[in-house]
């Protein structure tokens, strides 16, 4: 289950929701996903929850003060983690692993932790040694490699045409650094240097060549949402070529029954190495440590006061 915004009021109600669906489909470690980032992509707001700056303003400490970069972004994941653990949610959709280009679309924009390699993988890579909290697995599930998209992929289907030497040697190198981490997320987005015609979500030169090959990514695979507007046709067809590309998983995330039971319908059992990925996913789980949570936000304030100071 993935959940958003409108599925959220107050804690005990997301509880409640994620112990309801656990029980529905009877499976007490049913993954619960969600995408709370800080800066503008967070479900989980005020009052109720904290609020968190965006990446950037982790990247931006980092450029003047390196230990202080880590720390606030250790912190933040490690707070965020506490959060998602008290309300059972097991998967952050994060880090994103994005090196935005001036030239792409603000869709990743303050998203991401800097506008290079070094920046992006040294915050990014906290991930696998702080997330063991929300307890599910290190996940760049935000992998997308898009910095040079043009168009927002909920909307439009996004083209780059950037060379691929350019592509492997900035995009896809915070994604092949991280390669080890074991849950990821395709891209509905088209790569020219690759594969002409079809989104990296169903393209299996792009799985099997750059995220499997060049990448170097055997871990498990999930399709972005197939209900965005840069994918065509009917939902169980845009499920069906995802899986034949090399997709494990598929998700899909506007609540729309029809739409589910279709895209169910056409999903396949998990079997063979799409099993032995999904498996190693969740063997990636620890329980969460013991957290002293004010001092932490306290820490946390501190440390992005001296960024709002300069």
């Amino acid at each position: 289950m993935i959940l958003f915004g409108h599925n959220v009021s107050e804690p005990a109600q997301v509880a409640d929701l994620v112990a309801a669906f656990r029980d529905a489909v009877g499976y007490a470690d049913a993954p619960v996903l969600i995408d709370q980032e800080g800066g503008r992509v967070q479900r989980l707001k005020p009052p109720h929850w904290s609020s968190y700056p965006p990446g950037r303003h982790y990247g931006q400490l980092f450029a003047v003060d390196a230990q202080a970069g880590k720390r606030a972004a250790w912190l933040g994941v490690r707070l965020i983690a506490h959060d998602l653990h008290a309300l059972g949610i097991t998967v952050d959709c994060l880090p994103v692993l994005d090196v935005p280009a001036k030239s792409g679309h603000d869709v990743i924009g303050d998203r991401a932790y800097g506008e290079d390699v070094e920046t992006v993988v040294t915050l990014a890579g906290l991930w696998p040694k702080v997330w063991l909290w929300a307890a599910f697995c290190r996940s760049p599930s935000m992998c997308r490699g898009r910095g040079w998209a043009g168009a927002d992929s909920y909307l439009e289907l996004p083209r780059v045409d950037t060379p691929a030497v350019d592509l492997e040697a900035v995009d896809f190198e915070p994604f092949r650094r991280l390669s080890g981490l074991p849950l990821a997320m395709t891209a509905h987005v088209v790569y020219t240097a690759y594969d002409a015609l079809n989104p990296a979500t169903t393209s299996k030169r792009m799985i099997d060549d750059v995220i499997r090959g060049i990448i170097g990514f055997d871990g498990c695979l999930m399709s972005d949402d197939l209900s965005m507007q840069a994918l065509a046709g009917a939902l169980g067809d845009r499920a069906q070529v995802a899986f034949d590309a090399g997709c494990d998983l598929a998700l899909h995330c506007n609540g729309d029954m029809a739409e589910m039971t279709e895209v169910a319908a056409r999903s396949p059992e998990l079997t063979g190495a799409p099993l032995r990925r999904a498996k190693a996913a969740l063997d990636a789980r620890s329980e969460p440590k013991p957290l002293d949570e004010q001092a932490a936000r306290e820490e946390l304030r501190a440390l992005l006061a001296r960024l709002a100071d300069r």
